[in-house]
């Protein structure tokens, strides 16, 4: 089936606004491609160094350029639940490069920094920044030339949008993302909610806290709930990067080992030496980044990807904007329910039906566009699936469920949980910004009340401790954008504004920072641009003044006089205390050059 019309329009426009950087970049790739097996053009001493661990087989084959060398960029280390289980990934490929006739090297490693440790903490202001770094990691470790295609391992927030940063870079080489999975179901997350809102309370100790976080953080795998890292895996597949249902299988199952191998093997099969060469900057074209955005809208996904996308996006030559991601966003209709957006978790939703489900209802009325390239071959059709266990540790794949195992999860498309998607772009006299509006209740969707104006959120918990968050009103958060600090995670802020909206009363958040893909309950005018620090509006709101967002129409006001708002002088603040410690003064130079949130908040594409 073809794309629904108004896809192809928003589709058609992209495609137009980047011919003067997608053609420039189709090019260069074609260019590299040309130029065949990349191992040819280097000495032998070049050569020798490449090969110089490697068995006395594999070096023949190598140095003969018979047969295909599979590089692997690992985000693996042991401080991300999500990325432990890659540890043995390595050895795995190398088995399955082995049975197809190939070769396989770990090319190099990038960083991978957990956002659920560092939330609130110093290290946060590293975050995301570490894409770009990641990206440029992963260049490193291609530059070496020795591979005819590439396996990226990684999960985590920062760490896919980085690895795809890069794998794009290297566009004439395939590319195959490999996944995880997420960890096995802990503690309900409505459960770890309301344990996290009776700790703030002071009703809860420690003790009763650590457990359940442990609970709930309990073993190898992505965590649960549907936050940045699961709407990374959702991208991948729907984007064609995955193989067909890769996406949450848990780790240490067979299945999962299964799948690990299979893509190795698909990985090079479809290098230039064979008749399905499928370079990665070709493969992902405007109508492959349409379908990650009705994606993130089907499924409620993370407020990150408003940055991400974009800059992924860029790597490619597409000029994706705000404006493109809202405007899907208006005819994209939810069909997932996983927390933050419901009280499922990413297993729910995936023995609901799954990846496999979703894209069949999302091709039934043209949502995604079907004629696009994959690591699987050509079209998404081949998605529609249910992955298993075959014979012989093989994968088997039988079709979707054609009615959904659980529709309080995972709705058809004839009956949406709503008829759009969960991201809006808000425009007026403070910016832009964007509102995650999946699990915001539509009584909620306009809030107008006064400012309360402050310069980070420990300054927020601090006047919630002293009891002087009485009612209704904007919070003000600014100085967390790009330039001023890294643009952290805001997300200890979501617990209290979360009381205060039960306790009656009428509370938005409005910032210049970011609040992940955890962004619940509360309306949230996040990536506010121009930044505080970049002389954006935001740095001229009072503490009093009456602000109106507005959901419903898409915009965000101060409603004071304008002529007395303009002439305002600029607030200021302290930032010194972010410029060292915990790395950050290693970042200085990122946040001199960052471009704002809505070109991607990228040092790379700013």
């Amino acid at each position: 089936m073809s794309a629904d019309k108004r896809i192809e329009a928003i589709t058609a426009r992209i495609v137009e606004r980047s011919k003067p950087h997608r053609l420039p970049y189709l090019e260069r790739v074609q260019a590299a491609a040309s130029k065949g097996v990349h191992r040819a053009v280097l000495s032998c001493g070049n050569l020798a160094h490449g090969f110089a661990v490697c068995s006395p087989a594999e070096k023949d084959a190598l140095a003969g350029d018979r047969v295909p060398n599979l590089g692997i960029i690992t985000a693996y280390n042991d401080m991300l639940s999500a990325h432990q289980p890659f540890e043995t990934y390595p050895a795995l490929i190398r088995e399955a490069a082995r049975e197809a006739g190939g070769v396989a090297q770990v090319a190099g490693g990038v960083p991978a920094m957990c956002d659920g440790v560092t939330q609130g903490q110093p290290g946060m202001e590293l975050s995301l920044f570490s894409r770009d770094l990641i990206a440029m990691a992963a260049g490193v470790g291609l530059s070496h030339n020795m591979f005819d295609s590439v396996v990226y391992l990684g999960v985590c927030d920062k760490i896919v949008p980085g690895l795809t940063i890069a794998a794009l870079t290297f566009g004439h080489l395939p590319a195959v993302f490999i996944p995880a999975g997420p960890m096995t179901s802990g503690l309900p997350n409505d459960e770890k909610a309301r344990v996290r809102q009776l700790y703030a309370e002071g009703k809860a100790g420690r003790a009763e806290l650590l457990e359940a976080e442990s609970k709930s953080y309990h073993g190898p795998g992505t965590c649960t709930f549907y936050g940045t890292a699961n709407s990374n895996q959702m991208l991948m597949e729907i984007m064609g990067f995955h193989m067909p249902g890769a996406s949450f299988i848990n780790p240490g199952t067979p299945l999962r080992d299964a799948l690990t191998k299979e893509a190795a093997k698909r990985a090079l099969a479809i290098t230039a030496g064979g008749n399905e060469f499928t370079p990665a900057g070709e493969m992902i074209d405007e109508r492959s980044i349409v379908n990650g955005v009705v994606g993130l809208h089907a499924t409620g996904g993370s407020t990150n990807h408003t940055l991400h996308l974009l800059a992924m996006a860029r790597a490619a030559g597409i000029v994706l904007t705000w404006k493109d991601i809202s405007d899907l966003s208006d005819v994209v209709p939810l069909l997932a329910r996983v927390y933050p957006n419901g009280l499922a978790d990413v297993n729910h939703f995936h023995a609901a039906g799954g990846m496999g489900f979703l894209i069949q209802e999302l091709l039934k009325t043209g949502m995604l566009h079907d004629d696009v390239r994959t690591v699987y071959g050509q079209g998404l059709q081949a998605y529609t699936i249910d992955p298993r266990l075959g014979e012989n540790g093989s994968v088997r794949r039988e079709p979707a469920p054609k009615v959904s195992h659980d529709p309080k999860i995972l709705a058809s498309i004839e009956a949406p949980f709503q008829p759009t998607g969960g991201l809006k772009m808000l425009t007026g006299n403070i910016g832009k910004a964007v509102i995650k509006i999946s699990a915001v209740k539509p009584e909620r969707h306009v809030i107008e009340a006064p400012a309360k104006v402050f310069h980070d959120q420990q300054e927020l918990n601090a006047a919630f401790k002293n009891g002087e968050l009485t009612g209704d009103f904007i919070a003000v958060v600014r100085f967390q954008g790009p330039k001023a600090n890294g643009m952290p995670e805001l997300h200890k802020l979501t617990t209290v504004l979360g009381i205060l909206q039960d306790r009656g009363q009428r509370v938005a958040l409005l910032t210049d920072g970011r609040m992940s893909g955890a962004s619940g309950k509360v309306p949230a005018a996040i990536h506010v641009t121009p930044e505080a620090v970049d002389n954006g509006p935001i740095g001229r709101i009072r503490s009093g003044d009456t602000i109106r967002l507005d959901a419903a129409h898409g915009t965000i006001e101060v409603l004071v006089d304008p002529a007395e708002f303009d002439a305002r002088p600029q607030a200021t603040a302290d930032l010194s205390g972010n410029e060292f410690g915990m790395g950050r003064e290693l970042f200085a130079p990122f946040r001199a050059i960052a471009g704002p949130a809505d070109h991607g908040a990228s040092v790379l594409f700013a």
